[in-house]
């Protein structure tokens, strides 16, 4: 399959001796009916960066968009090169030619918009270019859209793709596989199918995928060509993770702790890699209470803890994963249980009783208080009579003889007052 669509790619874009009217009528048909990005290509662009350049065609630059590799034919006395190659969403990628080399090998990209590349070389104190345009042949809107892929369990893949919007009814897609080492290639061992037409793959075996791999879906039709799209994904990013193992959760008194061990990946990474989100829920007769999802970072140790105040009842605990830099959670672990019913409902015993017992404490001294506030006021206290003699406590009933003292001096006679008895006679009598 590489090779026919590299030999299409070829035969597309061979440029031809300059002097032939034939090649350059050809050449410009071909160009018209590309799109041309803004950066892309006017002499005066290339004079800024290249200055002094004389275009001559006499190189025959071959592109292999397999390999991304540019060759072209050797020249004697070749002493310096230089290759372009011009992206629409990554620019101008420059790679130096080393003297008697007659190849640029680029990293892989994608080609689906269409990439124009030029060789520079100087051969006798003269410099010599030539520009190659590498288009995506087939019509517009036939290509495969939507693409993603996405790992889990460690070991599986699924890549998934929709049907292009202009593609006819018996199109069919192919999805190719390559690694960064461009060493192992692999077509899509199981296809997921919609009404006859692959839209996806699965694979179980990513074993030989590098860091970083290359797709490529192409596809073919009987009435028209089809665009083909290709992508180039960072197996890392597309990874979704297993939830953490061994999830222990142990409280004391005063706190509760949970620790977990980071999951199985397909590259041993950092702790610092890794970040959790934690889900504790309350349990009860009338369901589940959430609470906000905690995100606990990688280089915590892979533990968390919390004060055990308000969680003493029955909880449960569940931990996704996800990379520290890109927020792709995986699936929630099982919940783990702790805490327990039993001591919650002691204590809400307990405070139900202090509470009532307070209660009826108040209520006893509000009436106390009412009743006597109330009796005092219907029946208050009948006033006496002034005992001018005994309301003096410090005389306390005794005699003052002192008045009766004679003046000393003073011939006064002396009276003898007689006290008699007078008892009083019974009512009766």
């Amino acid at each position: 399959m590489w090779e026919h669509q590299a030999a299409a790619w070829r035969n597309t874009a061979r440029p031809r001796p300059s002097g032939s009217p034939t090649s350059a009528l050809a050449m410009a048909a071909l160009l018209s009916t590309l799109p041309v990005p803004s950066f892309l290509l006017t002499q005066e662009h290339w004079g800024k960066h290249l200055p002094t350049v004389e275009r001559i065609s006499s190189l025959n630059v071959k592109f292999d968009p397999k390999m991304t590799k540019l060759t072209w034919d050797c020249q004697e006395n070749a002493t310096y090169g230089e290759c372009v190659l011009i992206h629409k969403e990554k620019g101008q990628i420059k790679k130096k030619v080393k003297d008697k080399e007659c190849q640029c090998t680029f990293q892989d990209c994608s080609l689906h918009g269409g990439v124009t590349l030029t060789v520079e070389v100087n051969i006798n104190q003269r410099r010599i270019s030539e520009t190659l345009v590498y288009p995506n042949p087939g019509g517009e809107g036939t290509a495969a859209q939507n693409f993603s892929c996405l790992i889990y369990d460690v070991d599986f893949m699924n890549c998934t793709w929709a049907k292009g919007q202009a593609a006819p009814n018996d199109v069919q897609y192919f999805l190719y596989i390559r690694d960064s080492k461009k060493k192992i290639e692999r077509e899509c061992p199981r296809y997921l199918k919609d009404s006859g037409t692959h839209v996806g793959c699965h694979l179980q075996d990513l074993s030989g995928l590098t860091s970083y791999s290359y797709f490529l879906v192409n596809g073919t039709s009987q009435e028209t060509g089809i665009q083909f799209f290709d992508s180039v994904l960072l197996l890392k990013e597309i990874e979704q993770y297993n939830p953490p193992n061994n999830i222990t959760v142990y409280c004391n008194e005063s706190h509760c702790f949970i620790r977990w061990e980071k999951p199985r990946t397909r590259k041993t990474q950092s702790i610092r890699e890794f970040q959790y989100q934690l889900d504790i829920q309350r349990q009860s007769n009338t369901g589940s209470s959430r609470n906000q999802l905690i995100v606990v970072s990688g280089d915590s140790g892979n533990k968390y803890s919390f004060p055990r105040l308000g969680f003493r009842a029955k909880h449960t605990v569940k931990i996704r994963t996800a990379d520290a830099r890109k927020a792709r959670w995986g699936a929630w672990s099982q919940p783990a249980e702790f805490g327990s019913a039993e001591p919650e409902s002691s204590l809400v015993h307990i405070y139900l009783l202090v509470v009532l017992g307070t209660l009826v404490c108040g209520l006893t001294v509000s009436c106390l208080f009412k009743r006597f506030l109330g009796t005092h006021r219907l029946f208050p206290p009948i006033p006496r009579i002034k005992d001018k003699l005994n309301d003096n406590p410090q005389i306390d009933h005794q005699i003052l003889w002192e008045k009766f003292t004679h003046d000393v001096g003073k011939g006064d006679k002396e009276e003898v007052l007689a006290v008699e008895e007078v008892t009083e006679a019974p009512a009766n009598a």
